[in-house]
This record gives structure tokens, C-alpha cells and sequence, in this order.
């Protein structure tokens, strides 16, 4: 294994984990805009339809992958300005 995957691999994880937040809380505003005044719906909550739910689980989803995929872009590519070589 190369030494700056393994030095990316700390990074990686705290970059995951604030990707993870900052998805969370777009997620939440997006939620809001489209104008729900409840959260967003759980796959079990038995006091919403079938429609809102998915809609929540597709969007959610899709903001996640979104935000995840921006945030791991720019860390590589960081990493590789930083150090000459991509981590992967």
C-alpha cells in the first residue's frame, strides 16, 4: 500500500464525517423549502403515505451521494496538490 494512501486514510475518515453532517443539515433545509413543516418521514412512520416517504428516502439519498462524492473529490485532489500524487 503507498504511503499517502495510508496517510489519507485519517483524513479520508474525518472528511466522511463532516460530509456526513453538512449532508444532514442541507438535507433538512431542502426538506423545509419544499415545504414541509414536519420532518422528514421515516420508512415506519405509519402516519405518512408511501409517496412522501420514498420522495424523502430518494432525495435524502441523492443529497448524500451528492455531498459525498464533492467533499472526497476535493480531498483527493488536495492531497495530490499537496503531495504530487493521488491517494487512491
Amino acid at each position: 500500500m503507498k504511503p499517502s494512501k495510508i496517510a489519507y486514510k485519517p483524513v479520508g475518515l474525518a472528511l466522511g464525517a463532516v460530509s456526513g453532517i453538512a449532508a444532514g443539515a442541507l438535507f433538512k433545509q431542502t426538506w423545509k423549502l419544499l415545504g414541509h413543516d414536519q420532518d422528514a418521514p421515516d420508512a415506519t412512520d405509519d402516519e405518512r403515505g408511501w409517496g412522501e416517504v420514498l420522495i424523502a428516502a430518494v432525495l435524502q439519498g441523492a443529497i448524500f451521494a451528492g455531498v459525498k462524492a464533492s467533499v472526497d473529490r476535493a480531498g483527493a485532489a488536495t492531497t495530490r496538490r499537496l503531495t504530487g500524487t493521488w491517494p487512491a
